[in-house]
């Protein structure tokens, strides 16, 4: 139950600083963060969530994640689906109350609220082959990162440092495509307010996500399986 509390408000969170920097920070002419401060804040939403409570739940704070180090060899099987409810049920709490904040502003509209799209929804009007295979490739990349960090031979103490700087580098890459996903749990959190077309794009979210994680846990295994022997 701790680890999935940590779950909870880890994932809770990422949303609230990412997209939220999305949602009340990045739009103002003089003041706004732009796409590489949206990148930023996702960046460091792993970092600190990595050393607050990576030593409970191990920080995965993302279903592709969970099922992509299952894939490795490095999660029970019998622990996802806990691991997923708990991450949906963060980013959505933290969804809820960036609405609640944005809504408070005079003359609010809702419009895209950090959501996912492809085609007339991608930020650079990016079509669904693309958005696939943007998805699919950065949370492939994404994986290798952490499978990478976390293993037994890697330097130790830097794994929250180096998971959160590829985090920032896929936004700086993807959120043109996307608005950038590789989180099924991110992108339902701003789905379920958004509704309509967020909800019917949400599919690829979640799909894509999912192959690049199980692949990159499947490739990482092979290069450098905890087991290998000396």
């Amino acid at each position: 139950m701790k680890k999935l509390i940590a779950e909870f408000f880890g994932t809770f969170w990422l949303v609230l600083g990412g997209c939220g920097s999305a949602v009340l920070a990045a739009g103002y002419p003089e003041l706004g963060i732009g796409f590489v401060g949206v990148s930023i804040a996702f960046g460091l939403t792993v970092v600190t969530m990595a050393y607050a409570i990576g030593h409970i739940s191990g920080c995965h704070l993302n279903p592709a994640v969970t099922i992509g180090l299952w894939a490795g060899g490095r999660f029970e099987a019998k622990d996802i689906i806990s691991y997923v409810i708990a991450q949906v049920l963060g980013a959505t709490l933290a969804a809820g109350i960036l609405y609640i904040i944005a809504s408070g502003k005079a003359g609010f509209e809702l419009g895209g609220f950090a959501a996912n799209g492809f085609g007339e929804h991608s930020p650079g009007g990016y079509g669904l082959v693309a958005a696939l295979v943007c998805e699919v490739v950065m949370t492939f990349m994404f994986l290798i990162v952490i499978l990478g960090a976390t293993h037994s031979k890697a330097p130790k103490g830097f794994a929250g440092l180096a998971i959160g700087l590829a985090l920032t580098l896929i936004h700086l890459i993807s959120i043109p495509v996307t608005n950038t996903s590789v989180n099924p749990a991110r992108s339902t959190s701003q789905a379920l307010f958004v509704g309509d077309w967020a909800m019917g794009q949400l599919w690829l979210f979640w799909v894509a996500p999912i192959i690049g994680a199980i692949l990159a846990g499947i490739v990482y295994k092979y290069l450098s399986p905890e087991t290998e022997e000396e």
